[in-house]
């Protein structure tokens, strides 16, 4: 399956998607079944028109790929104003914090140390529960 978001984007990058992908919702285009090639061609095509994007503008194409972290290979077009970054074989998001993050507020949650946990702690499972769980 192929996923392509997009965001105040000019009317030619959804017309495009909209030929190739079915929309599903507003922005949001998906393709059971893509061929390489043609998601390839597609992203080519909206690469070439990138200078046309404003600056709160953008695309987000996603696809499976088994070999991926997350099983997820994602190629971003202007917004959205992240890093994916891999850890641990999983996409992560991350972004600057900006004065709109209360740093004061996270400082003092990074110094807070966090209790053991018990075997009486109800979220723990005894030992050799998990078995069925597989």
């Amino acid at each position: 399956m192929t996923i392509a978001v997009t965001r105040n984007t000019p009317g030619r990058f959804d017309g495009f998607l909209a030929s190739s992908m079915q929309e599903i919702a507003p922005g949001v285009y998906v393709a059971p079944v893509m061929k390489k090639s043609v998601r390839e061609r597609v992203w080519r095509v909206m690469m070439e028109w990138s200078e046309l994007l404003p600056a709160d503008a953008g695309v987000v194409l996603f696809w499976r790929n088994p070999d991926a972290p997350s099983k997820l290979s994602i190629r971003l077009l202007g917004w959205p104003k992240k890093d994916f970054v891999e850890h641990e074989g999983l996409w992560l998001t991350h972004r600057d914090l900006t004065e709109a993050h209360d740093t004061e507020e996270l400082l003092k949650q990074a110094e807070v140390e966090e209790q053991p946990i018990g075997e009486e702690d109800p979220t723990v499972l005894p030992t050799g529960s998990a078995e069925g769980l597989l």
